[in-house]
């Protein structure tokens, strides 16, 4: 097996492949990830023994970086852990970098004393952090956790508009982004007070901008990991908007540091010798999931393609195979709760419906609350008491629950698109599309489609003083400024005009009159 160069501990340097090298490495990959398919489950019996067996214990301290990727770390300068790397990334040019937990934690703690000394961060700060697929992203999310600070995500497909109302919204202190915003957050940062420093990540320099490159090349690694406590805020991540602007759901240090045990043990049923490759947007949660939490529970290899874009082709040139092992597979279902996730299907009066009937997904929270649950959303009682009711949270889906307990997905409740794996809030949409002069009024759902699931379409009533506008055209143009007004992928690629919105007497737009036409049940 041809032997590729491993990148120095000290530099952030990328080693580049010819194209045997790259495609020998394509062959590595396809032999790591065929030695883990398997459906015999490695870390349990079966679905009942996953129950029995999984007892969670959060102790009143806890730190991810200190507690896990630290004791991997010790367990391979002993030599008790796999040779295998913890990270491996490759660019779509086929440049990689391969570190190993002991890697992981010299890089992570000289960008840890980058956020104290250089970006002046103390205990609980926020951070908005905006970056691609880039190994720097794994390592300030490390960082974050070592410092105490507080991590929040962001796509890079955030409009100017997006940045400020985040950066607003969480008071953030510190935002790390490359070299594609850095003009966006400049036009809004003179309207974010809290904003003290600007961090990029770029081979360029930018006027009133620190250089990560400079300064990693220059930090110390030598950190001390400051002592967190379990319920200490560990992350914030704002909800797609479907019931107005975007809130922030808070998570703790143990919600996903420990949490994630069930997804990394029995979910994905990962050890140290296997590598998980999660192809999900840096800015949306399920990144943190199967790309951060999960495998490092485990010791597993985080795997990481860079791809600005998805291409089914280089994904398929990776042998994939994904499975709940253990379980007979029902085609459509959800499957079945996780260990010690009491999920019930209830009624609008909270009473659990029988097997076979529809009603929402719900998840029980007494007599113990499951800690991998969001503490809230913060600043916004109201929305929080909306979804944590009485014995419940309330997960906004609905869905059936059969005979032998798998759980089938309806739709949601609170008029969420799912497109593609996006989450797309109408109301973000419908906001855009009144700032253009032709728009009276709108209203914006999911229409199905055979590729995405879902796309978005809008319901337009025209201003008088364009309904003699050619269609096409101003369809178009109304296409083209949401793409500028939001982040693009929001857009609607459906757009059908009306002379009116069917709406309640008190002037609430009528979505499930929409989305039925949508489906042919109107």
């Amino acid at each position: 097996m041809l032997k590729l160069q491993i990148m120095s501990v000290n530099s952030l340097r990328l080693v580049r492949c010819d194209r045997r090298a790259f495609t020998t490495l394509k062959i590595q990959l396809r032999s790591l990830f065929a030695s883990s398919k398997t459906c015999n489950p490695k870390n349990f019996k079966d679905y009942e023994s996953i129950k029995q067996e999984y007892k969670s214990q959060v102790p009143e301290y806890f730190n991810f970086a200190n507690d896990v990727l630290d004791n991997w770390s010790r367990m391979e300068k002993v030599g008790s852990r796999s040779s295998n790397p913890a990270f491996w990334w490759l660019s779509e040019h086929g440049q990689q970098v391969k570190w190993s937990f002991q890697d992981l934690e010299v890089h992570s703690k000289k960008v840890a004393n980058i956020l104290s000394d250089a970006c002046d961060l103390q205990l609980k700060d926020r951070v908005l952090v905006i970056l691609p697929r880039v190994p720097e992203w794994w390592l300030v999310n490390i960082a974050c956790i070592r410092t105490g600070t507080v991590l929040i995500p962001g796509t890079t497909q955030l409009t100017a508009t997006d940045i400020l109302h985040r950066l607003q919204a969480s008071k953030a202190k510190c935002i790390i982004t490359d070299d594609s915003l850095v003009d966006a957050v400049e036009s809004v940062a003179s309207n974010c007070p809290s904003l003290k420093a600007k961090l990029v990540v770029s081979q360029k320099h930018k006027q009133g901008w620190m250089n990560f490159q400079d300064l990693f090349r220059n930090a110390s690694d030598d950190h001390k990991c400051v002592n967190t406590k379990s319920l200490d805020p560990m992350a914030i991540f704002f909800t797609s908007g479907s019931t107005g602007a975007p809130k922030m759901a808070l998570h703790t240090h143990c919600s996903y540091g420990i949490g994630h045990t069930v997804n990394g043990r029995y979910w994905l049923d990962l050890t140290a010798s296997d590598v998980v490759w999660c192809s999900s947007d840096t800015g949306w949660v399920k990144s943190a999931w199967n790309s951060f939490f999960s495998p490092w529970i485990q010791g597993a290899c985080t795997f990481v393609h860079q791809m600005p874009r998805f291409d089914p082709k280089t994904m398929l040139e990776v042998l994939l195979c994904a499975t709940f092992k253990g379980m007979k597979i029902k085609l459509g279902s959800m499957g079945k709760p996780a260990p010690e996730i009491n999920v019930q299907i209830i009624d609008e009066n909270h009473n659990v419906v029988p097997p076979g009937v529809e009603g929402q997904i719900a998840v029980q929270m007494k007599p113990v609350r499951p800690f991998g649950l969001f503490s809230g959303y913060i600043g916004d009682p109201q929305q929080t008491a909306a979804v944590l009711q009485d014995d419940y949270y309330l997960t906004g889906d609905r869905g059936r629950m059969d005979e032998d307990g798998y759980v089938w997905f309806h739709g949601r409740t609170d008029d969420i698109i799912l497109s593609a794996g996006y989450r797309i809030g109408p109301f973000e949409v419908e906001n855009a599309l009144t700032t253009h002069p032709a728009v009276a009024d709108c209203a914006v759902v999911g229409s199905p489609d055979p590729i995405r699931g879902e796309v978005v379409k809008a319901f337009v009533v025209q201003n008088a003083a364009y309904t003699l506008a050619d269609p096409d055209k101003l369809i178009k143009e109304l296409q083209d400024h949401v793409k500028k007004v939001t982040a693009p992928y929001k857009y609607p690629r459906k757009i059908e005009f009306v002379d009116s919105l069917p709406k309640t007497i008190s002037g609430k737009v009528k979505r499930n009159l929409l989305r039925e036409k949508e489906r042919g049940q109107s």
